[in-house]
């Protein structure tokens, strides 16, 4: 399996930006597709965000569409989720997942490694 750590979560104003980088360790990252999901209080955790293996495609949930983009550098074995327009609803816990294929996901049993996680909170 692969570690994760995740950081740059924080609280932002409505309309303000985050930038969440996932730090990977002990396998070759470059064979991982990654993703982004997320989690509030009293409801499922859900997908946000994947990449592939090659950071060649990208695919997001239609409510960040236009507004988050993921990334990665595979040299830094780091994956990244740049949020703009952030909104209240963004609240969450987020996630980043690593799946042991070259495509990503939008399901999380998909993804075996899990980060710990990272607190973003946007007030209104």
């Amino acid at each position: 399996q692969v570690q994760l750590v995740e950081s740059g979560g924080g609280l932002v104003q409505a309309g303000g930006s985050l930038g969440l980088s996932c730090v990977a360790s002990g396998r070759t990252f470059s064979n991982y597709a990654m993703g982004w999901f997320r989690q509030a209080p009293g409801k499922e955790r859900e997908f946000v965000a994947t990449i592939t293996s090659s950071g060649s495609s990208t695919y997001y949930v239609n409510s960040v569409k236009g507004r988050f983009t993921i990334s990665r550098d595979n040299a830094k074995n780091t994956v990244y989720l740049q949020m703009n327009s952030l909104k209240p609803e963004d609240t969450a816990t987020y996630y980043c997942a690593a799946r042991r294929a070259p495509y990503g996901s939008t399901l999380y049993r998909d993804f075996g490694s899990w980060g710990q996680g990272t607190q973003v909170t946007v007030s209104s």
